[in-house]
């Protein structure tokens, strides 16, 4: 899988491949290209293992555009196809590939916001829209403070973030107060940015879903549901103004690369950590000592797509093994995790089993969810957490099922 014409193109085929090489080892690949080589593919097992950038946060002025906007004004800041305007829009284009493929979006700018977004809005030769951004902020304070209000928002690891601001102060400055956060050293040129980016390699991955396509339009619905909940008082009738739904069903052809997604990429709310190839779901799915669910949540707002995902498998005496069960954290605290609960209760009842049984594997990430068992009601037995279903009262949500679950498609 890794992408060995691309190193080719950039360093040149008599750096990549020299013929006293081949001939004494039989290596294809020269020994000055095989660091190179070697970083790519170790980015690419870090993605397989849930390690990869998810967010972008981009400064403005003389970073996405060429010029100072609040100074310069819209008619005269650069960009377009001539002079350095070019890297500035080649850039843009850059930035618009990435939102393509799921990689979130976000604006963090000393200044008005207005003004901010005038040449989004206006300029004929901008290739990023408003639409494109998921979170738009623009003030004047400090950049660090900003990121984290994006960080809660997103609800997502400050490892996960990448800032690029072409200001070393304001890098410098988000370097020390939020170290987890990457912040290449872009270059004073930037005509050089984008090579310099692509020999980072920050944005790798191993799979691609319609569900990608669309998270900017769920985090830009996620920002309005953040600044709606502050109209509530109450967190119950918050939850009730959501009017929320979900669609309970087993794994499909339609929702296996989701599921794999999921499984690849989840790492806070992921109870074991247990990483599936698509193969792999398609296997679990067609096995009869498994059951498998996948959830999908949706809102007044939007739709949330395919959020939490559940394998059990099937172990001697009425037992519910929960191989996997792990959540998008978008829609945390949201009842979620009781609606559930009670859907595998409830499917456990029907087919006679007595027990679901649970276990959490702490990482480096998952510590969110350490209690998440004893919350829910689960007895501690040695290292796994048991409930058993005779005894278990459905817990209030405020959630309504789309559809009855059937064990196999």
């Amino acid at each position: 899988m890794c992408d060995l014409s691309s190193v080719q193109n950039h360093v040149g085929k008599p750096r990549f491949f020299q013929p006293s090489v081949y001939i004494n080892t039989e290596m294809v690949l020269s020994l000055d290209v095989l660091p190179r080589i070697a970083s790519k593919t170790i980015d690419l097992i870090n993605t397989l293992y849930g390690k990869f950038k998810k967010c972008v946060i981009i400064d403005l002025d003389n970073t996405t555009w060429g010029g100072i906007i609040g100074d310069d004004g819209i008619e005269n800041i650069q960009l377009g196809s001539l002079g350095i305007g070019k890297a500035f829009s080649e850039f843009q284009y850059w930035l618009k590939k990435l939102k393509d493929r799921g990689i979130i979006i976000a604006v963090c700018s000393k200044n008005s916001e207005t003004v901010a977004k005038e040449p989004f809005e206006k300029h004929p030769e901008m290739v990023l829209k408003l639409e494109d951004i998921s979170i738009f902020i623009a003030n004047w304070e400090n950049k660090a403070d900003n990121i984290r209000r994006i960080q809660r928002v997103l609800n997502i690891g400050f490892d996960t973030m990448v800032f690029l601001d072409d200001n070393p102060f304001e890098r410098n400055m988000v370097r020390e107060h939020l170290p987890q956060v990457c912040v290449p050293e872009l270059p004073e040129d930037p005509a050089e940015y984008l090579e310099y980016l692509y020999s980072l390699n920050l944005f790798e991955t191993i799979s691609h879903s319609a569900e990608d396509r669309k998270r900017t339009k769920l985090y830009q619905l996620e920002a309005q549901r953040v600044t709606n909940r502050q109209k509530f008082t109450d967190e119950v009738d918050f939850l009730k103004s959501l009017n929320m739904r979900s669609l309970v069903e087993p794994f499909n052809k339609f929702n296996i690369p989701r599921v794999a997604q999921l499984s690849q990429r989840s790492n806070q709310f992921n109870l074991r950590t247990v990483r599936y190839t698509e193969s792999d779901i398609e296997n679990l799915g067609t096995n009869k000592d498994y059951f498998t669910f996948s959830f999908t949540l949706e809102d007044r707002f939007g739709d949330h797509g395919l959020i939490s995902v559940i394998i059990l498998k099937v172990e001697s005496g009425g037992v519910l093994f929960i191989d996997t069960w792990l959540m998008s954290c978008r829609v945390l605290k949201r009842g979620m995790e009781d609606f559930v609960l009670n859907t595998l209760v409830d499917f456990g009842k029907k087919y006679g089993f007595t027990c679901l049984k649970g276990e959490y594997i702490p990482t480096a990430k998952n510590e969110m969810v350490r209690e998440h068992y004893k919350n829910l009601g689960f007895e501690k037995q040695e290292k796994y957490w048991i409930l058993f279903l005779e005894s278990y009262l459905n817990k209030q949500h405020f959630i309504e099922l789309k559809k009855h679950y059937h064990v196999r498609n």
